[in-house]
């Protein structure tokens, strides 16, 4: 079989690990590389062995011969660049969030209907191995019915600055970049419920907070420690139509002690953490028992996760098996973070219908 031929769109940070992952499976060809800034687009396609290069990721699209795509983009440009990849014909991996609106998202949903193509959400920590090993025990019903979960990423210092921290291009901060990651997660472990009511917080108090030193972090591309127009903290309590909530809060800023990322679950027959380290917290004979399953990664692997995630891109674009996350999960987490900052910035609880 010749090998299928693949376009990335944004040739930014992120943009490697696709480009690696894409390297690494045998029936794929990294073809072409679109990318505002032409040097880093020829750079990319000189170390990937990419054919063609672009600054107009329309070009790109119109190759007949590219099978699909991934938007690595600004969160502000992923609806326009995926409605005009399917329309094109196009598969597409679309990096998180899917896009910054709810209208955006059922204008994405719309395209992927009408194209008949696979649109593919970047929430990559679904593809993860330990992600993977605990799904197996959730759909076995080994904690029985999932009612509550609790996830938290804080960072104390780790504003990225650039476009993260410029609400036009990135839809909001801590919330939308490092939420949508372990909210998603917890809603896909318990079982995808319908959303009925969020209420949310989000604070600006700390901003970029460039004066302190001897402690570094990343640092977007177009740094500018003086431009910051994104939330420091966000938390909500989302309340699902099964009766089950979640709690979450989020930081890219904070006065804390260290760093800190946990993801629980707790169900009536058990519980179980998948953050930092997997654990399973079971009830045996009356004995509570917190158990370690004896695998190669606790944690979440970046990099495994990474490639399981474009393995199943490729295969679900070829109709062999369905990805784990469609286009419909990520409209469904779009009400949630848009109802966050709704909430937040009206003070008032954001209730669905049902």
């Amino acid at each position: 079989m010749a090998k299928l031929k693949i376009g990335v769109i944004g040739a930014g940070s992120i943009s490697d690990v696709h480009f690696q992952s894409y390297e690494n499976h045998p029936d794929v060809e990294i073809y072409a590389i679109c990318d505002l800034n032409e040097e880093r687009a020829k750079a990319k396609a000189a170390r990937y062995g990419a054919t063609k290069t672009f600054t107009d990721y329309r070009e790109l699209l119109a190759l007949p011969e590219i099978h699909g795509v991934s938007v690595c983009t600004w969160n502000n440009t992923h609806a326009p660049i995926a409605i005009a990849a399917l329309d094109a014909g196009k598969h597409v991996l679309v990096e998180k969030p899917l896009c910054k609106t709810v209208e955006e998202a059922l204008e994405v949903e719309k395209a992927v209907a009408r194209s008949g193509k696979l649109l593919q959400v970047g929430f990559v920590r679904r593809y993860a191995s330990n992600t993977q090993t605990l799904k197996k025990f959730v759909d076995d019903g080994e904690f029985g019915e999932i009612y509550y979960a609790k996830a938290s990423c804080l960072r104390r210092l780790g504003n990225p600055g650039g476009w993260f921290s410029d609400v036009e291009r990135s839809g909001g901060g801590p919330l939308i970049d490092l939420g949508v990651h372990v909210i998603d997660i917890c809603w896909y472990l318990m079982g995808r419920p319908k959303v009925v009511s969020v209420s949310g917080n989000a604070y600006n108090k700390l901003g970029n907070r460039n004066n302190v030193q001897g402690l570094s972090f990343y640092k977007a591309a177009d740094y500018d420690a003086s431009k910051n127009t994104v939330e420091d903290l966000a938390n909500a309590l989302i309340r699902f139509e099964n009766g089950a909530s979640l709690m979450v809060d989020v930081s890219f800023t904070l006065h804390a002690k260290k760093d800190e990322l946990y993801v629980k679950l707790f169900g009536e027959k058990g519980g179980a953490e998948l953050e930092p380290e997997l654990q399973l917290v079971l009830e045996r004979h009356n004995t509570i028992l917190n158990a370690t399953p004896q695998v190669d990664n606790l944690s979440f692997d970046f990099k495994d996760a990474f490639q399981q995630e474009i393995n199943r891109f490729i295969s679900a674009s070829l109709g062999e098996k369905a990805t784990l996350s469609p286009v419909q999960d990520g409209v469904e987490m779009m009400k949630i973070l848009c109802a966050i900052y709704e909430s937040a910035a009206s003070g008032k609880e954001i209730r669905f219908d049902t």
